[in-house]
């Protein structure tokens, strides 16, 4: 059972990095957050778009690495970079 969470984990981790570079590839905008913070915003995407998809289908989303997994995280991971771009806008025209 903990190997099985931990393989899930370091997947999304995977997925997430991936979904990270897709994101930054589809979204529009010359902000760059480097290679760093595209992984994290691809994480955190991952994560996001990994629980919609579990709330959407109910079924569990810690499948792995496949094409469900990585279109979730890539949606997700886009949803994560148009709010911060979106909050990061609001925050310097204020």
């Amino acid at each position: 059972m903990e190997g099985s969470l931990l393989l899930s984990i370091i997947a999304w981790l995977v997925v997430g990095a991936i979904a990270g570079w897709l994101a930054g590839l589809l979204v529009p905008g010359d902000e760059g957050y480097g290679v760093i913070g595209t992984i994290i915003a691809g994480i955190v995407g991952a994560l996001v778009g990994g629980f919609l998809l579990g709330l959407l289908t109910n079924s569990d989303w810690t499948t792995g690495i496949n094409i469900e997994t990585i279109v979730a995280a890539v949606v997700g991971a886009v949803l994560v970079v148009v709010v911060w771009k979106s909050l990061m806008r609001r925050g310097a025209a204020v």
